[in-house]
């Protein structure tokens, strides 16, 4: 499995995603799940995987390749939405290929998420979510973000911490760590090295950065591990208990 998350906020934007893909007693993997395209100074797209790691692979393999075409591909679409539509048309291809709807014996399941955002000069940040089914939603200020994967430990901190005009990108950050680290302490299959990139809105890199990756190590999130476990025993601790029990 994995877990994702990717924020559109007054600020900018903001990808993270972990890197394991299968767990077990003894068969864990790691594969990369963030993927950047880039013009210097015209355009800026990160790609986010989860799911089916064949079909992932195929799609980002498609995207690629296709850059290097004279038909429509991600460096030459004129808007994010048209990436979007882009997106969902590959994964589509990729799963019709992949699937015989005569085999009712097959209970591999081919489906496959993706977050999609960046910014294309001439338009604001822009960040989506596309289904298996090709079909996709857009990020809103009311729904800053979007996760993909094992989403639900991580979602109840990001609920309360995150606001799209007041969140600033290292806040966010900080937050989406939390996250991460909920999700890693609840469920095997998300694990670490973490992937993080932000990129500020209306503001282009000459060369889009590589994401910053949190290993084992990481002195900045055990700091925030340690520092959110304890955080939590101390305000638990000052709650009242209940009292109806020896009433």
């Amino acid at each position: 499995m994995t877990y994702c998350v990717a924020m559109r906020l007054r600020a900018g934007l903001l990808f993270a995603s972990d890197t394991r893909t299968n767990a077990g007693v003894d068969h864990i993997a790691f594969f990369r799940k963030m993927h950047q395209f880039q013009i210097p100074h015209q355009r800026e797209i990160v790609v986010l995987t989860a799911g089916n790691l064949a079909t992932t692979q195929s799609v980002i393999s498609l995207l690629n390749q296709r850059l290097k075409g004279e038909g429509e591909h991600l460096l030459n679409v004129p808007s994010l939405f048209d990436a979007a539509v882009l997106l969902g048309r590959t994964v589509r291809e990729v799963i019709d290929r992949d699937t015989d709807p005569n085999d009712r014996r097959s209970s591999v399941d081919f489906g496959a998420n993706f977050l999609i955002g960046g910014q294309i000069k001439g338009e604001g940040p822009r960040l989506f979510h596309v289904y298996p089914q090709g079909n996709f939603i857009e990020a809103t200020e009311d729904t800053p973000y979007f996760q993909i994967g094992e989403s639900k430990y991580g979602k109840p901190i990001i609920d309360r911490v995150v606001s799209y005009e007041s969140t600033p990108l290292d806040e966010a950050a900080k937050c989406t760590l939390i996250s991460f680290d909920s999700t890693i302490r609840s469920n095997l299959s998300v694990g670490l090295p973490i992937d993080i990139l932000m990129l500020r809105a209306n503001q282009f890199e000459q060369a889009m950065k590589p994401p910053h990756r949190i290993g084992r190590d990481d002195p900045y999130f055990l700091a925030l591990r340690d520092g959110w476990s304890a955080g939590l025993r101390k305000v638990f601790d000052a709650l009242p208990n209940e009292p109806w029990f020896d009433a």
